[in-house]
């Protein structure tokens, strides 16, 4: 019992005071704690709780608040207050670079989970929301009619993509080599709710902004290429083709007889038109599960618990936008949910491997507590019924993610008169957008519950 009480010290307490843990996730999932937070983006505060957020982005779970702090700053139309959350977000992503060397807190933390849970261990998100930080940071720079600090923080966006991709191809046979039966069809499972998104770290919302930036900029060609990856990795949506259309076409490029037999033929703006380009992010990413696997080892009970999404998500209806002329069907641009489903499917055979480190640490322990107990002439063998109880609290599915996300970005386009019109989009009426003559009007709105919030900006 001594032992126990040692190891309970030293992962609890120790984790506490060595790394400044978010003591809560511990042992209160974090949807849970961020439910609240979740709920404002419905209401008409969806700042309520962002001095709580933003109160805690120097814990152990500093960089996960800092990114819904900017994400709910952002959400309410504060862009320089959010500019400021992403940049604490960035900087700990290049502090965990940096460092090549565990300090005296990771060391802590890491032992914690070994008896504890993947909680104590401090939050670093997977790569794509990484790369959304940096996307939503452009956005930020671009609502404040910075363009060459947005176009910066795109391009950095599409380099951890290229990173990304790099690093998962590499861990590609070391995945292969951890898998098991349990892991291989929890994997199978993930990959068909993810639908047709193959990956967690491509994403078509960042190639498409960065296209957008590099063409209000005057660079066709830089813009054309982004525009084919965004094309690429979401096939099918037709404002991307019809940007390659009418960049090959001003560009005199030779790809143009390919796009038109694919795509047709390109829409090319009238003379005094300006252009709509509309963004529209709507619903939350969904929560992780807990999915708790009990088994014995030497008689004695143990489990582990996984984080996984449950179910296939229903698909979304249409989005229709009207008050332009003719109506406008708004086409999927990134599928957020898939891309947190993949990064999750990418993940598990890490977490099956801390997960059995854990697991033969807590029989080990429960081994040694029966041997000292036999060793004291036997007795009412309280201490493994108390280690079975400790491991029954402690073992809790790492189900931190940023959840403030949306589920899905759509896009639709157009070339336009000049004039003031009143849109209709996604059942919201009455919101206004000015167009004027060789310019480009840029909306990003965002639908949460029943509420949308509408951002335009000329540039």
């Amino acid at each position: 019992m001594r032992r126990l009480a040692g190891l309970l010290g030293c992962g609890v307490l120790g984790c506490s005071l060595l790394s400044g843990c978010a003591f809560n996730s511990l042992f209160i999932n974090y949807p849970s704690q961020l439910a609240p937070v979740r709920q404002s983006l419905a209401s008409n505060n969806p700042a309520e709780h962002l001095k709580d957020l933003g109160d805690n982005i120097h814990g152990n779970d500093g960089l996960l608040y800092a990114q819904e702090a900017g994400r709910v700053a952002q959400i309410s139309g504060d862009f320089a207050a959010s500019q400021g959350f992403y940049a604490s977000a960035i900087a700990a992503y290049e502090a965990f670079d940096a460092k090549a060397t565990l300090s005296a807190s990771q060391l802590g933390a890491n032992a914690g989970a070994l008896v504890l849970n993947d909680n104590v261990i401090p939050y670093r998100g997977p790569g794509f929301e990484r790369i959304l930080v940096h996307q939503y940071q452009a956005l930020n720079f671009l609502m404040q009619k910075q363009l060459d600090g947005a176009l910066v923080e795109v391009r950095r966006a599409n380099e951890l993509q290229a990173l990304e991709q790099a690093r998962y191809e590499k861990s590609s046979t070391e995945v292969r080599d951890m898998a098991n039966g349990t892991v291989n069809a929890e994997q199978a499972r993930l990959g068909q709710a993810a639908g047709s998104v193959s990956s967690s770290f491509l994403n078509a919302y960042s190639y498409y902004t960065t296209g957008l930036l590099h063409e209000l900029l005057g660079n066709g060609n830089d813009a054309f290429i982004d525009y084919r990856k965004a094309a690429q990795i979401s096939p099918g949506n037709p404002y991307l083709e019809q940007d390659l259309l009418r960049l090959a076409r001003e560009l005199e490029m030779p790809q143009l007889e390919e796009f038109e037999r694919q795509f047709g033929q390109a829409e090319m703006p009238q003379s005094g038109q300006g252009q709509l380009v509309l963004m529209l992010e709507r619903g939350l990413v969904p929560e992780k599960q807990a999915l708790t696997v009990p088994f014995t080892i030497n008689g004695n009970w143990q489990s582990v618990s996984l984080a996984t999404y449950p179910g296939v998500p229903l698909p979304l209806p249409e989005v229709q936008v009207t008050g332009l002329g003719e109506p406008l069907t708004m086409a999927p641009l990134a599928d957020i949910d898939a891309l947190a489903i993949n990064a999750l499917k990418e993940d598990l055979p890490l977490m099956l491997l801390r997960q059995v480190a854990r697991v033969v640490t807590k029989a080990e322990m429960a081994s040694s507590i029966q041997s000292e107990r036999k060793k004291a002439n036997g007795g009412f063998d309280g201490g493994v019924i108390a280690m079975q109880i400790f491991n029954l609290v402690t073992e809790q599915a790492d189900r931190r993610s940023w959840l403030t996300l949306p589920r899905q970005a759509l896009l639709a386009r157009r070339f336009v008169n000049p004039g003031d019109y009143s849109l209709a989009l996604a059942n919201h009426t009455g919101q206004s957008v000015s167009i004027e003559a060789g310019k480009t009007t840029l909306v990003w709105a965002v639908e949460t519950g029943n509420l949308l919030r509408f951002y335009s900006i000329i540039l």
